[in-house]
């Protein structure tokens, strides 16, 4: 395994984030232990989860992720071992069945409470804020369409009010970003600067992979510049970047079979893309999936990269990435096919 360090501290992460997603949708309890099993044992030290997940979020399935998580430390006794990131949901139609206040300071506390007693930890190592409570883009919107209706108002100063409350508390360590935006993304470093007991965003969690680079765009500059790391997530592409879904194949129990809304990575031109990726990694002797998760561990911005699995198979192939070395005629043959297709899955 190779490591990295969660931006200004001494936190030692692993470059691989065990991601949890779709355990208790896809995966049962007894695999999530499994999967944590052999992450650990692969030098994974680093996880990642939400308490909104499971995905898709269900009503009845709400939080059960963290539950598992909490139930595996209880179990090994391995919560010391662990780097524990977390987020709370925003608003939005598929979370009124957790709450409706966003990121209120009420909000915050009630959630932080209620991972902390799921997870059966006394502290969070890096909580995160999912999505922004503004209209925005983000989850696959290309471009910034301004709405003369949008009443947010600019709460962010007590946000970090409140994290600050929660790091004296010892309820967290750390506090991170997630799908957010180079605008969000300095108006939350720079109220720190300014008010400077507040919290400094060390990290932010957005979609990177070869089908979307649209990080590089903006959030690139602000990751190097301001010093806070990418935690990569979807760097598969929901799967589409194994290839599993090329000649029109639905694999049985596949993510995209079982949910076919989630759409974001399947476009024509991002099917192209895949092919032509495919080709290339095929040319190499690689496998697409181990040359998409190698690309995104090359990146000089990127903290961690967050992989997800469904099979014991496709887990030890993920963490094995880390061990893939690309060649700079591999390099150029990505930018090639990046330069003809530009990010068709943002």
């Amino acid at each position: 395994m190779k490591y990295t360090f969660l931006p200004h501290t001494n936190i030692r992460v692993s470059k691989i984030c065990l991601g949890t997603m779709t355990w208790g949708r896809q995966n049962s309890e007894e695999q999530a232990h499994e999967q944590m099993d052999h992450a650990v044992d692969r030098g994974v030290n680093f996880f990642d989860t939400a308490e909104m997940y499971p995905i898709p979020p269900k009503k009845e399935l709400y939080a059960v992720t963290e539950e598992f998580i909490g139930n595996w430390f209880k179990k090994t006794k391995k919560r010391e071992e662990i780097v524990l990131a977390t987020k709370i949901a925003g608003r939005a139609d598929f979370t009124k069945h957790i709450r409706a206040t966003g990121f209120s300071k009420e909000a915050i506390i009630s959630a932080v409470d209620a991972s902390l007693e799921r997870l059966q930890t006394d502290y969070i190592d890096l909580y995160q804020l999912h999505w922004p409570e503004r209209n925005t883009n983000y989850f696959g919107q290309r471009g910034y369409n301004a709405d003369m209706a949008d009443l947010w108002e600019d709460n962010i100063h007590q946000i970090l009010e409140t994290l600050r409350d929660l790091v004296e508390a010892g309820k967290i360590r750390h506090v991170g970003l997630s799908n957010e935006t180079p605008w969000g993304t300095m108006r939350f470093l720079e109220e720190s600067k300014v008010h400077r007991m507040l919290p400094r965003m060390i990290t932010i969690q957005n979609p990177y992979s070869l089908l979307n680079r649209s990080f590089e765009v903006g959030l690139s500059e602000v990751s190097m510049r301001e010093k806070i790391g990418l935690l990569a997530y979807s760097p598969m592409a929901f799967g589409v970047l194994s290839g599993k879904y090329l000649g029109d194949v639905q694999p049985r129990k596949a993510r995209l079979t079982l949910f076919p809304t989630y759409s974001r990575y399947s476009s024509e031109t991002a099917t192209e893309a895949t092919k032509k990726y495919q080709a290339l990694a095929n040319d190499h002797g690689l496998s697409l999936a181990q040359m998409a998760l190698a690309f995104v561990n090359t990146r000089a911005f990127l903290t961690s990269n967050i992989i997800g699995a469904t099979t014991m198979g496709q887990l030890k192939e993920n963490i094995e990435s880390i061990d893939v070395e690309l060649s700079s005629e591999l390099l150029e043959g990505i930018e090639e096919i990046h330069s003809a297709i530009p990010d068709p899955a943002p």
